[in-house]
């Protein structure tokens, strides 16, 4: 344990002593969380308005705060607010803590500022002892229900704050049960509860050493500092940690006279929503048991009814809670989550809170309450969380299946959505096997840009190795297609077409059926059942409410006119990103490359490009004609040469003989090209440099595409962009070619276009001189995935091999890859964006890395000030609502 400063301590201490720590319910409102807890300003919020709320008390986020920082101790003074409360609220019950003749009980409950459901401790019955119980029995003439209230606190807190494990509870109940002959708990007599209480305190003296505690406050004070130690618990810190949440000073303790839903066959409890969560129809939905109390809904013993039930079994609670819910949702204008009691007829409620719901759920709710003029069009663009969206717009496996699969390895969800195949582990195999319109995984080590084809044709792509921006990942989200990367899990065979799980040895092998959930990265073996997307109404309206409010544009990252097409259809304004290498790996176009990479004169170069010319003069034409009105940024070849020849002894035969060039000489220029770091080695704009014959044909491709379309009154706007510029002498060498091919094409066509020259941000360098490059450059495009890369110096095909141990010691907080890294890549795009336009005012700027589908990352751009971020095709509705939120949060 870290060592403790005493001075800072004593300051603690000091200030503790004059600080409020502890609120009365009726003196806080909603508008608390941060101080009260999401639960605790809630129950003072429905105290006010009159809703039946049980009295208590809310100790402070501040007050958990103070208690890590006094080395897990109590603050000074805190007894003495926890007491004064106490009588407070002994004084509005009309109870006390250890009276013989009307004893007080109290829950201990946790509420941080955000909703943890479940991750934090919570204790039922506190205050009952061998004294109070038999003052219960005197009270209620219920001699079983006082017994049952005794052990239930004996269980929990046992458990939560003397930490005997559940298991060992349940062990001494069962023997019980199994003693009587009963398979339920209710089915338990009196005496039978008297005698596990018994056995319960002998349980904890034996485990613990200690004696179970009979004073009240005693009790009190160890549950509150056992509430406050569950705030650093693991699952805590896992849940804070997948959702995000950062920055909270603590748990409040929230402490609650007790209601009992226990009493018999007139009590009981529940949990309710407003709306079904799970649809957003605006229909009272929930659950609850009669003669229960909180946890055993939750826990599953006994099935729960359906609380339409509630009308027939109790019409009049029914009736009240209804009113309830009405007046909750109407208040908070959101859809509520409730818990309730009932005792002997009398209803209570006992926390409400805005109600977790399903992508499809959040967009219906966001809609009709507009439509019934419970919130406006911003407030229901806000509360559709831009990552939802991904539910919405993805195959998902059916979560029943689900439930019931075999789930045998884990790896990143680097493409969301789900798909089932037979395993294939070669590009080749699942092209043949598509010609059989049979579904396919496609299973690799890693994937490289040969491996296009069969993953096109795939339904999903696992990967053993690579990150959430490595080749499988970008590609996989380009195409729409499910994909798990980085999979540390399992072992693949390419050679003896083998998948092996590490921990379990199962081995299988090609054809076999595979599961993937790229949403979460699970992999499951077998066939599970998929369910389709459905893009309602609601969701169209909440889009075109989204486009009111933002004032990024939206691109897409598309090289292919039905990626183009699909792109549009979920509101893409143009492409941000064609990768024209993409474009080269079908069937003649991968010949003629590696024909025009082998030849050794500049005359066969060129001969060899002139056969790739038409193929993409072609794929311009579809894009262009595709995205007609629409800017089109198309990047210049890329990556190194190496990529695009065979590696396989029977591919290099069959391009030996059709090429006539012996295997020897093509295995000698293969290991020519060869590179220790080919990310920082012979691509981009250095290929275009060194072989000025490559970038005059792509811009002679682009260009006649362009005039013929114009010709047809189609009207194109082509970007031509060149990569991986560090030096602006590099950006002058190739604007002179772009510019010379360009304008000699337009007066051979007699047409009149408009087209623009610009550069990729991706080299750090190219950041620190922005203005010297604007002066050149028309407009810039971030490629963030390079300048993470660089800036970092993480390589983002082996960064899976030490994410998973960075993010678990909160080395990072999240993948760079993933998330643009603000304070580090973020300041270099920052620099770029104000040296740029303090030469060009208007120098327009997007970004095109895959953080241009990542709502923090959007969020960034907006503030900086960029024009546009582009993304892959599934992501543009996300990115349009992620831009909507960051404008709208900037305004308020």
């Amino acid at each position: 344990m870290a060592s403790v400063n005493k001075s800072t301590v004593k300051d603690n201490v000091k200030s503790s002593k004059a600080l409020k720590m502890v609120y009365f319910f009726n003196e806080g409102n909603k508008d608390m969380k941060e101080l009260l807890g999401g639960k605790g300003a809630n129950l003072a919020e429905m105290t006010n308005l009159g809703v039946p709320v049980p009295a208590g008390f809310t100790i402070t986020t501040e007050t958990c705060h103070l208690y890590y920082e006094n080395g897990k101790k109590l603050p000074t003074g805190l007894k003495e607010q926890v007491d004064s409360k106490i009588a407070q609220l002994e004084k509005t019950m009309g109870a006390k803590f250890n009276d013989p003749v009307n004893p007080l009980l109290v829950s201990v409950r946790s509420g941080a500022a955000s909703s943890m459901p479940g991750m934090m401790d919570t204790i039922l019955n506190l205050g009952i002892n061998d004294k109070v119980v038999e003052a219960l029995i005197r009270k209620t003439k219920n001699e079983r229900f006082a017994w049952d209230t005794y052990r239930r606190f004996i269980q929990m807190f046992g458990n939560v704050v003397m930490e005997v494990e559940h298991h060992a509870f349940e062990e001494e109940i069962h023997k019980i049960k199994s003693r009587r002959g009963v398979q339920l708990d209710t089915e338990l007599t009196a005496n039978d509860l008297k005698e596990l209480v018994k056995s319960y305190k002998a349980l904890v003296l034996k485990i613990t050493k200690k004696s179970f505690p009979e004073n009240p406050i005693t009790q009190l004070n160890m549950a509150i500092e056992a509430v406050f130690g569950s705030w650093n618990n693991a699952r805590a810190i896992t849940y804070r940690k997948l959702n995000d949440i950062h920055g909270l000073k603590g748990t409040a303790v929230n402490v609650q006279s007790m209601v009992f839903g226990n009493m018999g066959d007139t009590s009981g409890t529940g949990v309710c929503f407003s709306r079904n969560p799970s649809t957003g129809e605006n229909k009272f939905y929930g659950e609850y048991l009669m003669n229960a109390q909180g946890e055993d809904v939750v826990a599953g013993i006994r099935t729960p009814q359906s609380i339409d039930q509630l009308a027939k079994q109790n019409a009049v609670v029914y009736k009240q809670l209804v009113a309830v819910r009405d007046k909750l949702e109407k208040h908070y204008k959101d859809m509520q989550d409730m818990e309730f009691t009932i005792q002997e007829g009398k209803l209570y409620i006992l926390q409400t809170r805005n109600g977790k719901r399903t992508a499809h759920a959040a967009l219906r709710v966001a809609v009709e309450m507009v439509g019934e003029k419970l919130i406006d069009k911003k407030t229901a663009v806000l509360r559709v969380e831009p990552n939802q969206l991904d539910q919405v717009l993805h195959k998902q496996i059916d979560p029943v299946a689900k439930k019931k699969g075999e789930l045998i390895a884990r790896g990143l969800p680097a493409s969301p959505g789900a798909a089932v195949g037979k395993i294939v582990f070669t590009a080749q195999r699942a092209e043949e096997l598509s010609k059989n319109n049979e579904k396919m995984i496609l299973v690799r080590t890693e994937t490289s840009p040969e491996d296009l084809i069969g993953m096109n044709v795939s339904k999903g792509i696992l990967t053993a190795r690579g990150g959430m921006t490595s080749h499988a990942a970008v590609v996989a989200r380009g195409m729409g297609k499910c994909c798990v990367s980085g999979c540390q899990d399992i072992e693949v065979d390419e050679k003896n077409k083998t998948l092996v799980i590490k921990k379990t040895g199962l081995k299988l092998k090609e054809l076999e059926y595979l599961t993937l959930d790229g949403s979460t990265g699970e992999v499951f073996k077998g066939q599970l059942n998929l369910v389709e997307p459905s893009l309602s109404g609601n969701f169209e309206t909440l889009m075109k409410w989204a486009d009111e409010f933002r004032t990024l544009k939206i691109r897409t990252n598309a090289d292919i006119p039905r990626d183009a097409k699909v792109a549009k259809t979920f509101g893409a304004e143009g492409i941000g990103l064609c990768r024209t290498e993409h474009m080269f790996f079908e069937g003649d176009r991968i010949k003629a490359m590696r024909e025009m990479i082998l030849a050794e004169t500049l005359e066969a170069r060129k001969k060899a490009l002139a056969k790739l010319l038409p193929f993409q003069k072609s794929d311009f034409l579809g894009l262009f004609r595709e995205m007609n009105g629409m800017p089109v940024t198309i990047r210049l070849l890329d990556p190194p040469l190496h990529e695009f020849l065979p590696q396989e002894e029977k591919e290099i035969a069959e391009l030996s003989k059709e090429l006539k060039i012996t295997t020897q000489k093509i295995k000698s220029i293969s290991a020519s090209l060869h590179e220790v770091n080919p990310m920082l080695g012979h691509r981009g704009c250095r290929l275009g440099i060194t072989y000025p014959e490559i970038t005059e044909m792509q811009v002679q491709a682009i260009m006649e595409a362009a005039c013929e379309l114009t010709k047809q009154k189609i009207n194109v706007m082509p970007e031509i962009m060149v990569p991986l510029v560090g030096n602006v002498k590099e950006l002058q060498h190739q604007k002179e070619i772009i510019k010379r091919v360009a304008d000699a094409t337009l007066a051979k066509y007699k047409v009149q276009l408009k087209y623009m020259v610009g550069t990729m941000i991706e080299v750090p360098r190219a950041a620190l001189i922005a203005d010297a490059i604007a002066q050149e450059a028309e407009f810039f495009s971030f490629g963030t995935n390079d300048l993470t890369q660089m800036t970092l110096g993480f390589s983002r095909d082996d960064i899976s091999k030490f994410l998973p141990e960075y993010l678990h010691k909160n080395i990072l907080e999240k993948d760079p890859f993933a998330v643009l890294d603000q304070t580090g890549v973020g300041q270099l795009v920052q620099m770029a964006v104000t040296k740029g336009r303090s030469v060009k005012k208007d120098l327009k700027m997007g970004i095109c890395g895959e953080h241009g589908g990542e709502p923090s990352s959007i969020a960034f751009c907006h503030k900086i000030g960029l024009n546009y971020v582009s993304c892959s095709p599934y992501r543009v509705p996300i990115a349009r609502l992620a831009a909507a939120h960051a404008a709208l949060k900037s305004a308020k």
